[in-house]
């Protein structure tokens, strides 16, 4: 900041205002000499070739003639108003436009972007503390400096009297950097040979008139260079014959002292923050390039999967974190995708294997009684009943087989049915009700408890009827099948040939029948429906020897619920 300040006499001080880093002074009661018949006298006279002398700058005086008043000034002839300009761009735009570019880059020199702006701002942040941290421990040193600076008495003794005598008298030069003058009451001040004058501030002159101890500032020589000023009053000189009241010695020293130091500091920091932000861009960059590795895997591996279709691509998991994690569902997700083709091929394969055999009996008969009607041959009556009925059992067959690949057909994770609370012991009197027109020989009892259950009524009821057609059909004739329903579990025993204990473990797998059984009606699916529809219904089902170690099989339902119908339900 700049403050201007007349000069006086321009043969004694000089007339360019001085440049200050400090804030302007204030008008005081030290900003200026006091008033002609109430000022000090002058210490020293005006003539003379010895030191340099000067006078401390005046305050509170106007600006200089013909200059223009700096404030309060209006806009220029034939400018524009403002109101009247076009807006301007905000920086909204740009900004959205660095965001989509920083977003269109790879993930990986996302990261070492990121990682090398933290570590810059960090960087920076520590490199400015510690710049600032060093000016005001180097400038505390220099204050000290001044403060502490021993002078010699003989020195100041003869600098007093040259300035007395207007430099008639010669003054010795001080050692070292410093710039040493004396400041009278009056604003004057007297510099030590060969070094630049100094213009004493308000605060100096304060310090001569004795309304303050001492001063400290920084302030521009007459050459512009920026100095550390410290004034204090004038040490008693022996032998002087001058009263010391009125005189005040300021002791200076060049800023540059401390600025060449942080100057150097700064270039080093900025160098040293540089390598160090290449060098973080860097290990972000590899440290990414690591980090995403699996990533990179994995992607290749979609790619092949998506490409090629081969879902037995599996990718190594190595570790507990989140990559691993990803490469162990994609892992799991590629082993499900396969076994459900699988699952799918081979439905396909068996639906179409099943199929063959009573579309092609019944395309026999079909063609048989066409034939007959072409040519005029009449089959007899008994034969065409049987042709008849046969073509009736198969249709019956296929009717049931498509149901039965309709109901598999629908995936595993689909919603089912509405579920309701319903009687599990009045559905299970439905589906015997059915077992005995399919099996009127045989002798089937019933122990029915109670029992009710949330559950789709009609998917229930019919897999409680695969159940006993499964009992009915390899029961012998005249055999008994046993039905009992208590607290949830329902079980069916027949007495049957039985299932191998090697076989159970099957018995629920889709189109999957027992040797023993192959000439047996059926499509193989009855049990696998079963399974799926009392699992939804969150029970369980197993198929096991009888106990009593008799022939046949039990089947056991179990399924949650209650004796009594919730409220309202």
């Amino acid at each position: 900041m700049s403050s201007a300040h007349p000069g006086g006499d321009p043969a004694r001080r000089p007339s360019d205002p001085p440049q200050h880093r400090s804030a302007d002074p204030g008008p005081g009661p030290a900003s200026g000499p006091a008033p002609a018949s109430s000022q000090a006298p002058d210490p020293w006279p005006a003539s003379g070739p010895g030191p340099t002398s000067g006078q401390a700058p005046e305050s509170g005086t106007g600006s200089t003639p013909g200059q223009a008043p700096a404030s309060g000034t209006g806009p220029t002839s034939g400018q524009a108003p403002a109101s009247g300009q076009a807006p301007a761009s905000g920086p909204a735009p740009a900004r959205r436009g660095l965001v989509r570019r920083f977003r269109a880059l790879p993930l990986r020199s996302r990261l070492a972007l990121l990682v090398a702006t933290a570590v810059a701002v960090a960087v920076a942040a520590v490199a400015v503390a510690c710049w600032f941290v060093t000016r005001e421990q180097l400038e505390d040193q220099l204050d000290d400096s001044l403060r502490n600076a021993k002078m010699d008495n003989a020195a100041l003794r003869d600098l007093l009297s040259s300035c007395l005598s207007g430099g008639q008298l010669p003054a010795q030069e001080f050692p070292g950097q410093y710039t040493v003058q004396i400041v009278a009451a009056n604003g004057d001040y007297c510099t030590a040979p060969n070094t630049t004058p100094v213009p004493a501030r308000p605060s100096d002159v304060a310090v001569a008139a004795g309304r303050r101890a001492d001063a400290l500032h920084t302030t521009e020589n007459d050459a512009g260079k920026e100095m550390r000023v410290y004034t204090r009053k004038l040490p008693p000189v022996v032998g002087s014959g001058q009263a010391n009241d009125d005189l005040a010695v300021s002791v200076a020293r060049p800023l540059g002292e401390i600025d060449a130091p942080l100057s150097t500091l700064a270039w080093v920091l900025a160098l040293v923050g540089g390598i160090g932000v290449l060098g973080a861009g860097a290990a972000g960059l590899w440290v990414a390039r690591a980090g995403l590795r699996p990533v990179d895997e994995l992607t290749e591996a979609v790619e092949h999967v998506a490409r090629t279709e081969d879902l037995t691509v599996r990718i190594p998991v190595d570790g507990e974190d989140e990559i691993a994690r990803l490469s162990h569902s994609f892992n799991s997700m590629a082993a499900q995708l396969a076994s459900s083709r699988d699952r799918q091929a081979q439905l396909i394969a068996d639906a179409g294997h099943e199929l063959r055999t009573p579309l092609t009996s019944l395309r026999t008969n079909v063609e048989l009684l066409a034939r007959s009607d072409d040519t005029g041959r009449q089959i007899p009556a008994e034969d065409r009943k049987a042709l008849m009925a046969s073509v009736k059992a198969q249709m019956t067959e296929l009717a049931a087989l498509i149901g039965d690949l309709q109901e598999l057909a629908r995936p595993d994770a689909a919603q089912p049915g509405p579920l309701q609370v319903v009687a599990l012991h009045e559905i299970t009197r439905t589906a015997l009700r059915r077992a005995r027109l399919r099996g009127p020989e045989l002798t089937i009892t019933e122990d029915l408890a109670p029992w009710y259950v949330r559950a789709e009524p009609a998917a229930l009821e019919r897999a409680i009827v695969n159940v006993l057609d499964n009992a009915v059909k390899f029961s012998p004739p005249r055999a008994a099948i046993d039905v009992t329903l208590h607290r949830g579990e329902l079980t069916v025993r027949d007495r049957g040939p039985g299932i191998p204990a090697e076989e159970l473990p099957h018995v629920f797998e889709r189109f999957w029948r027992s040797p023993s059984a192959r000439q047996l009606p059926g499509s193989g699916l009855g049990l696998s429906i079963v399974a799926r529809t009392v699992h939804q219904a969150g029970g369980t089902i197993a198929l096991r020897r009888p106990p009593d170690g008799g022939p046949g099989t039990v089947a056991t339902l179990t399924l949650p619920g209650a004796p009594t119908p919730p409220p309202g339900g």
